[in-house]
């Protein structure tokens, strides 16, 4: 497999062959996820890690669960009761936690750059699970073999991603993600939520929905972001579902067969009604969940190869 990248910090420097391979093997996680029996010991001593400065249900538990099922020795540090909160710095927490030799760390941060600063400092792969406004790289991922799976391909479709664009490292993972893989992007939302320079993105903006919709073949909602905010982005969020959020009567403009996209925690009744986002027949969202375990098992898996190579001593073959 052609993946040589040592971190997994974003999805802009990644080149679609290692997008391809990745979800190859995240593919494979699925079927063995599947599975009574859902482990091997791709990651069989070895350390992971997992770092998250902001709160998360799915994406640490879905690192955490996919660790284990490689039979990774999985750690959780509690951020919130670390010595961070006495003063320390990053990159010195980061200086103690490299002396205890792990080898995957996995970061979720609210500043963006925070996980890069932090890949230069350890000997180990880092994963980004989430920087800021910056990425959220495995979203992405999961995202792709989602729509690939439902869709039977990730190339030539028309995608809406709506909402909080401006806050919103999910909706850039992903425009970087599907534009390489040769994908019409739309972004659909109001002007207060769409980002300084959005239109060099390569990417069609929208103010409208009924516009936006229109014959996509996938509907990616987001979530607002109000941690995010510092001022009115929006009039209410009464206003906002009456005009941005996703319902059948929005729906009935894009393709008969599209499919409906939330990469959670869902606020309902504001970006997506609640019937729609539990509809077997056009909702992935819980998909998504499931193709999360799997993909991150494969980054881990093929960051952990890497990892073990640069470790072999000069002329010893692997």
């Amino acid at each position: 497999m052609t993946f040589r990248a040592k971190h997994l910090l974003g999805i802009e420097h990644l080149s679609s062959e290692d997008i391809k391979t990745l979800l190859d093997l995240a593919a494979h996680y699925v079927d063995l996820n599947r599975r009574d029996i859902k482990h091997n010991d791709a990651l069989a001593g070895l350390t992971q890690v997992n770092m998250f400065f902001e709160n998360s249900t799915r994406t640490q538990a879905s690192f955490e669960l996919a660790g284990k099922r490689l039979g990774a020795d999985v750690m959780n540090m509690a951020m919130q009761a670390s010595s961070i909160k006495k003063g320390e710095t990053l990159i010195d927490t980061a200086l103690t936690l490299n002396a205890m030799h792990p080898d995957l760390l996995v970061v979720r941060h609210p500043q963006s750059g925070a996980v890069n600063l932090l890949a230069e400092k350890v000997n180990c792969a880092v994963l980004n699970a989430g920087d800021g406004r910056h990425e959220h790289p495995t979203q992405a991922l999961l995202d792709a073999l989602t729509i690939q799976r439902a869709k039977g391909r990730l190339h030539r479709l028309s995608i809406a991603i709506c909402g909080d664009i401006a806050h919103s490292r999910v909706a850039r993972s992903n425009i970087f993600l599907l534009g390489k893989m040769e994908n019409r992007v739309r972004l659909v939302g109001p002007p207060t939520l769409m980002p300084a320079g959005v239109a060099d993105w390569g990417v069609e903006v929208y103010g409208d929905m009924a516009e936006g919709l229109r014959d996509v073949d996938v509907v990616m909602m987001l979530r607002l972001q109000r941690e995010r905010m510092d001022g009115a982005f929006i009039p209410s969020e009464r206003e906002y579902y009456h005009r941005f959020g996703l319902d059948a009567a929005k729906l009935k403009v894009a393709k008969d067969d599209a499919i409906v996209m939330h990469p959670g925690p869902m606020n309902r009744g504001v970006e997506i009604d609640g019937t729609l986002a539990d509809d077997i027949n056009r909702s992935v969202i819980q998909e998504q969940v499931e193709m999360g375990v799997a993909v991150r098992m494969a980054a881990m898996d093929l960051l952990a190869r890497n990892l073990r190579t640069s470790r072999q001593p000069e002329g010893v073959l692997v």
